[in-house]
């Protein structure tokens, strides 16, 4: 990785790393804060490229509230799911999260 992607992505990580438990950002939140309006799929490509398992990457969705699926099968969806509802986040019938009540509000 360039240093360029590194601070880029360094500078994604910081605010995944400040979303509180219970609570959610959109890849395009995440952008914006992290200085990089209109970037939400760079977003998502850090996301991919995560080394840390200890970054809450799973309380980020997409704008619709829902979780992003992943190419290739992954187990990747299911977890994000379990993990969130172990934080109390309530998914509805189609599998959206309100927005209004658990997005992250910093």
């Amino acid at each position: 990785m360039n240093d360029t992607v590194y601070s880029t992505y360094s500078h994604i990580y910081a605010v995944v790393a400040a979303i509180p438990k219970g609570k959610v950002a959109t890849y395009g939140q995440v952008a914006l804060l992290a200085g990089l309006p209109g970037r939400a799929r760079q977003v998502g490509y850090a996301l991919h490229a995560l080394a840390d398992p200890s970054l809450p990457w799973h309380r980020v969705v997409n704008a619709k509230g829902e979780i992003s699926l992943r190419s290739g099968g992954s187990e990747g969806d299911r977890v994000q799911r379990l993990r969130l509802e172990a934080e109390s986040v309530v998914f509805d019938r189609c599998g959206r999260i309100d927005l209004e009540r658990y997005r992250w509000r910093p």
